[in-house]
This record gives structure tokens, C-alpha cells and sequence, in this order.
């Protein structure tokens, strides 16, 4: 690991808005968090994944990476981060480095890329993301990311998060430094009003932050920049000039959040787009926040008349549900913010919570869940730190949970124990944000639950039923009609 990566590892861990190390001494906070990875530590997503992530949702911008083609390969287009314009995002690119290039160096074929993805896209931007293999035969990509722009007249950003610098939470931090030290401040907005907020950390998954922006537009407060989601790069240059931050993501990019607090006092608040109380309670600190900072006091009025009419007519949608869901058990699979933010949306309708899994969650964020779940400090049964398959299936198949909740990687476990399953992670189809994004969510959960295919998959199969002694031909014999037709529910 080089000594610039060792020591922008080093600033990304002394974070001052990170729980763990506010509760550290002077001496301890300025070590860090130097703990040596363990073997598999980036199990799940690995550093250069993570940065991918969390700035692949730029959409005009070129991202190039510089390593072997698997690493594209496994992380291209792997979330429905969508785009109300320029599809160059989901272009691949990558170096596609060979076994020459591990022995002679990769830094010409990395500046013959640049210049080719230049000429063929002429993008605002290139981001250039360093993998393990280029990162451990030492290729600078900062000297040619430099030299490549000052050649072309176009930024190109170093992103410097190789795989085996530490799992996808770090990534996505090390995204943000590159912003932070590449892209944030180098560019003005063509005008600026006193309503002009960034979101940090939301990546438009599924068409999540357009669900969003209606409510914003009807208050007059304008995104000057969402970061990442259908963002773009001037945009994102530009966001200096904003005058409040909101975080949303798990503190993904909290070093974002708070580096530009620093750097250009924007205040910043931690807000959740999930649920319908989480929603009128982020509508309202943007107000108050946007008033601080010299908006119109009427803001704060025309937020509530918002808040009061956005909410009859989601609760107006959703009684028709209540009585379907009320009492249903739910097992959370997930992490971060949606850990206590989906709780309290799934409360609403009278849904029960069996277990929420904690695994990605901060010190806060427990907290939350604690405080919405009514649980008292040494009651943590339904916050699980790291729950395995073999838990989730047991949990499942004694019927403790109705329905689980989870990212793609878990729905075989669910559908091996015969039991209903929604997608709520990166990969999912559905938008579930805001006032409508809560309707839609709680008619995906009542379609998954009351689909007729479960009752059928649960009735066991015609040989199970057959004795023991009886020889393997008998199996085979057809069963009468009707008993076919009762089985199925006819």
C-alpha cells in the first residue's frame, strides 16, 4: 500500500462526525483506525467496489478502470441508479491490463485509455479507479491523471481505493476524498438562491430522488446537487456554494458532509426519505435549516401546508392496506439507514419487526431503532449483528416471520424456506422513497405476501405423503382429479 493511500486512510478514519471516534482520546483519534485487515475483511464488497459505487451514479462522467477487465465486470451497472439524461455511466471502460503489463507497468496503456475515451466521448470528466493489481506493481495513476489533464484540457480524477485497502464502507469514503480534493470548489454555479441545498449519499436508485424533487420544487427549494444520484459533474463542482447538506445514506460519505462544513461552513443534517413521518421530519429540518441560513421565513408555513397534504393523501392510499398487513411479522435484512428508517415506515401500518439486521449500522442508527422499537438498552433480540443463512432459513421456516426483506444475495434462503420475499437493497426495481414511494412499498409487501403461489409451494409433494414401505413404482401413480383440485385450492 502506497504512503499516499496510507495516509488518506489515515484522514478518512480521523472523522469527526464518526461515533467510534468521537469517543476516542486525542492520542487515539489521531492514530486512527490502523487495525490490520483480516483475510476476507472486504467480503461483500471490496474498497474499489465500494468507490465505484458511490460515484458511477455521475452520469455525464467518464469512469475508467485501471486493472485486469473482471474488476469492470463485476462492478459495472450494479445498481438501477437511473439517469434523466447522458447513459455514459453505464458505458464500461477499462485499461484491460495483461500479463505485460504487470511486468513492464500499465501507466502508458492507462494515458493511451484516457486519451481515447477523451476523443471518442468527450465527457466533462474522467474518473480513473485504481484496482489491486495496478495498485500493487505501483502505477502512479495520480502523476498520469494529472499529466493526462493538463495534455487534453479535461479534469481527470484519481480514484485511489484498490480493493484490498479495506472493505465497501471505506470505498465509499474514499470516493468522496477524491471529490473532495479533485472536483468540489473548482467550479461556480451560474446563479445561486438562498434555497439551493446538496443531498449527499443518495443514488437515485430505481428513480428515488425523482420521487423526491416534486416536493422540493413545490417548496421552491432547489437541488443544487445530489450526490451522487443522476448527477452531474459542473453540479457537483459547483456544490460549494449551497447553502444546507442533507446526509442521507448511513454516513457513507459523512467525510463529504463534514469536510465541506469545514471548508465552506454548510451545516448538514442526517435525514431519511423512507416512511411517511421520516419524510415530513426531513421536509422539516431542510425548512428550518434553509431559514437559518437567510430563506424566507414563510418557508417553514408552506412546508407544513405540504407535509399536511402529502400525508392525508398517503394515509387516505394506504388504509386500504392496514387491515391486509396489520400484526404480519417482518425480518429485516438490510443495513445502514434503512435499518431504523424502514422500521419506523414498516410500523406505520401495524407491521411487527422480528429482527432488524445491524451489521452496517452506526452507533446512532442503533439508537433509532432502540428509540422506534420501543426496546430498552439491554434488549438487543431484535437487532442482529451478523445473522447467517442458516439463522435467517431456521427463522423462516418455523414461521417467526411472515415475509423477509433483504438484497438480492439472500432471497434463495427465503424461497428454499417456502416463504414470501421483497428486494428493499441496491438491486431492486421499485422506488420506495418518499410519500408515494411508501404506497408503493407497502403494495409490493402485500402483493409478496398474499400471492397464491406460496399456499401451493407449501403443499407437500405427492411422494412425501407416500408410506414408506410402499415399493418406488406405486409413487408414480397419477392422483385422482379430484384430489389435484383440492390440493391446489381449487
Amino acid at each position: 500500500m502506497s504512503a499516499s493511500l496510507k495516509q488518506k486512510i489515515a484522514e478518512v478514519f480521523d472523522e469527526p462526525g464518526c461515533d467510534k471516534n468521537q469517543a476516542k482520546g486525542e492520542k487515539e483519534r489521531k492514530k486512527g483506525c490502523t487495525k490490520q485487515l483480516s483475510p476476507g475483511a472486504a467480503a461483500g464488497g471490496c474498497a474499489f467496489d465500494g468507490a465505484k459505487i458511490a460515484l458511477q451514479p455521475i452520469v455525464d462522467v467518464a469512469h475508467l478502470v485501471h486493472g485486469p477487465i473482471a474488476c469492470e465486470g463485476n462492478s459495472w451497472d450494479n445498481r438501477h441508479s437511473a439517469s434523466s439524461g447522458s447513459t455514459l455511466y453505464r458505458t464500461g471502460l477499462t485499461t484491460d491490463i495483461n500479463e505485460l503489463d504487470v511486468i513492464y507497468g500499465g501507466e502508458k496503456r492507462l494515458f493511451k485509455a484516457i486519451r481515447e475515451v477523451i476523443d471518442r466521448q468527450h465527457p466533462p470528466a474522467v474518473f480513473v479507479y485504481q484496482t489491486c493489481v495496478t495498485a500493487l506493481i505501483g502505477d502512479d495513476i495520480e502523476a498520469v491523471c494529472q499529466r493526462a489533464s493538463e495534455k487534453f484540457g479535461v479534469p481527470v480524477i484519481p480514484v485511489n481505493s484498490p480493493g484490498f485497502a479495506g472493505p465497501k464502507n471505506l470505498g465509499n469514503k474514499l470516493g468522496g476524498e477524491a471529490l473532495l480534493d479533485h472536483v468540489i470548489g473548482t467550479r461556480e454555479p451560474t446563479h445561486t438562491t438562498p434555497y439551493d441545498i446538496n443531498i449527499i449519499g443518495e443514488y437515485n436508485l430505481s428513480g428515488e430522488l425523482w420521487q423526491i424533487k416534486p416536493l422540493l420544487d413545490a417548496l421552491g427549494v432547489r437541488i443544487l446537487s445530489c450526490i451522487s444520484g443522476d448527477g452531474r459533474y459542473d453540479e457537483v463542482a459547483s456544490s460549494h456554494r449551497a447553502r444546507v447538506n442533507m446526509m442521507v445514506c448511513s454516513k457513507s460519505m459523512i467525510n463529504i458532509a463534514t469536510r465541506m462544513q469545514q471548508r465552506w461552513d454548510i451545516p448538514y443534517f442526517e435525514g431519511s426519505f423512507y416512511g411517511i413521518s421520516d419524510m415530513s421530519d426531513t421536509l422539516r429540518q431542510i425548512a428550518r435549516l434553509l431559514v437559518a441560513r437567510g430563506a424566507g421565513a414563510d418557508l417553514i408555513d408552506r412546508t407544513e401546508r405540504l407535509i399536511e397534504v402529502e400525508e392525508a393523501r398517503a394515509w387516505q392510499r394506504l388504509a386500504a392496506y392496514k387491515a391486509r398487513l396489520k400484526g404480519k411479522r417482518v425480518l429485516l435484512i438490510t443495513g445502514g439507514v434503512k435499518s431504523w428508517s424502514v422500521v419506523s415506515a414498516l410500523q406505520e401500518v401495524g407491521m411487527e419487526i422480528v429482527g432488524t439486521s445491524v451489521k452496517k449500522s452506526t452507533k446512532e442508527d442503533k439508537e433509532k431503532i432502540k428509540e422506534i422499537m420501543g426496546l430498552t438498552a439491554e434488549d438487543s433480540a431484535h437487532m442482529i449483528d451478523d445473522m447467517t443463512p442458516r439463522q435467517m432459513y431456521d427463522m423462516l421456516r418455523e414461521a417467526r416471520a411472515d415475509i423477509m426483506l433483504s438484497g438480492g444475495r439472500s432471497q434463495f434462503i427465503a424461497l428454499k424456506a417456502r416463504m414470501p420475499w421483497l428486494d428493499i437493497n441496491q438491486e431492486r426495481h421499485h422506488a420506495y422513497a418518499g410519500y408515494e414511494g411508501m404506497v408503493e412499498l407497502v403494495d409490493e409487501i402485500d402483493k409478496a405476501l398474499h400471492n397464491p403461489v406460496w399456499q401451493q409451494v407449501r403443499i407437500p409433494a405427492p411422494w412425501d405423503e407416500v408410506d414408506a414401505g410402499m415399493l418406488p413404482m406405486q409413487v408414480a401413480t397419477p392422483i385422482p382429479p379430484a384430489t389435484s383440485a383440492a390440493a391446489l385450492g381449487a
